[in-house]
């Protein structure tokens, strides 16, 4: 078993180039991951730290006690690590979740983490699995210091980093918008000789894409092509969503045409972002050409991008226009949303008319569409401030009235069929079997 009694943590940034390991601790149990013991041994951990102070030794750093005492936050998040860590992966992430909260410079506690990380190769000697171990446990925990550890790894020889280690990296910086860090991490690269690929340039396009900077995404896009690198629609997807972010809708349909040219299909989630941009802008004929678009790529539209092209109509006042993609999508047995049916009362109140909305609510109602919550309250509304609410509910509680004599007439009727065929069954089955006596 290797030694845990290497140099105090809180020494390494002074002594550790001339720091050396000590003898073998006595043997004791040192779970990190076990409260009662761990709380029972601070007392003793201290007492060697004082001894050794007062012989003038270098205290040793144990990995079952804690600076101070964990919160009960963290003894449950140490509780729920995974069964299957190793001994040696569960010691650094008991220690990385007591780790205390960085402060606003950030330099004390990136040197504790930096130490820490040291003191766990030193002592631990992990292969990248374990480092792979400890970072999915980050990564599960949804943990601040992933990139952090991440980064430290890279620089171990241990971790034998690789290409799509230092894309990991940048993808994560990249969500927290640290564009000079992943720029950095990027050149790090490089500097190790290791190959750049079509994946990592596509990860840093599709970092500037969300950070609004078209300029360096399009280099990226152009590099890609000129170090013929593969064009898949990846590639294709994140700078079509990079014109996109910039409003340029037009550069985005012309590269999706050019995709198809070249066989390539785009992805679903490209085009629902373009047929959102079209949409919110109350541009129907564009929104229209996507929709076209959508489905001669052979994508199944469902309701949700059927509501943003009834969105798109309403805002062009084409009310008409919203309502036959309702019946289209009761052709295609696709139920028309809430969404979509409160669009439409929205548009009809804005151009007040109260009877095409009436109408249109009957024409749902009679093609078996309920009602739901949105826009009741939607007509609701418009109808009280109308002042015609009792007027309405009077003729609604007739309609109900109407609607439940039909649905008992239709009752009695289906009974009476039902009865009709059982005779007829009956009858054949008589005549069945007095021919077999007959004969």
């Amino acid at each position: 078993m290797i030694s845990l009694a290497v140099p105090a943590i809180y020494s390494l940034t002074s002594q550790f180039p001339s720091a050396t390991t000590h003898a073998r601790a006595p043997s004791r149990c040192a779970c990190a991951c076990v409260p009662g013991r761990q709380v029972a041994e601070q007392p003793l951990a201290s007492m060697e730290a004082e001894q050794a102070a007062a012989a003038g030794e270098t205290p040793r750093f144990r990995w079952d006690t804690f600076g101070s005492a964990p919160s009960e936050p963290q003894w449950e998040a140490i509780r729920g690590l995974s069964p299957k860590l190793p001994n040696r992966c569960r010691a650094l992430m008991a220690r990385l979740v007591c780790l205390p909260p960085p402060d606003q410079d950030g330099d004390e506690d990136e040197e504790t983490l930096g130490a820490l990380l040291v003191f766990w190769v030193k002592a631990m000697k992990p292969k990248r699995t374990d480092w792979l171990l400890v970072m999915k446990e980050l990564t599960a925990m949804e943990s601040p210091l992933l990139a952090e550890v991440l980064e430290h790894a890279l620089l171990e020889d241990s971790f034998e980093a690789n290409v799509r280690d230092y894309t990991k990296l940048i993808h994560i910086y990249g969500k927290q918008k640290l564009l000079q860090k992943a720029e950095d991490a990027f050149h790090a690269m490089k500097s190790r000789g290791l190959p750049c690929d079509q994946v990592m340039l596509t990860a840093l396009m599709d970092m500037y894409s969300k950070a609004g900077d078209l300029t360096r995404a399009k280099e990226i896009f152009n590099e890609i092509g000129l170090l013929g690198l593969p064009m898949d629609k990846r590639v294709y997807g994140s700078m079509i969503m990079a014109y996109i972010r910039a409003d340029m809708l037009d550069k985005a349909e012309d590269m999706i045409s050019e995709m198809g040219d070249q066989q390539i299909v785009a992805g679903k989630e490209v085009y629902k972002a373009l047929l959102r941009a079209y949409s919110y802008k109350g541009d129907s004929e564009g929104a229209q050409r996507v929709f076209d678009a959508i489905q001669f790529a052979g994508i199944v539209p469902d309701t949700k991008l059927c509501a943003l092209l009834v969105n798109a109509y309403c805002l062009a006042d084409r009310i008409n226009e919203a309502m036959i993609v309702t019946r289209n999508m009761r052709s295609a047995r696709i139920t028309p949303c809430n969404k979509c049916i409160a669009l439409i009362l929205g548009a009809y109140e804005k151009v007040n008319r109260l009877e095409g909305a009436l109408a249109f609510l009957t024409e749902l109602e009679e093609n078996g569409v309920i009602i739901g919550q949105e826009p009741s309250q939607l007509l609701a509304g418009w109808l009280r401030r109308l002042g015609v609410v009792q007027e309405v509910e009077q003729v609604l509680k007739d309609l109900a009235v109407d609607r439940k004599n039909t649905l008992e007439v239709d009752r009695k009727k289906n009974l009476a069929s039902d009865r009709k065929i059982k005779r007829r069954r009956s009858k054949s089955k008589r005549s069945f079997a007095s021919s077999l006596q007959h004969k």
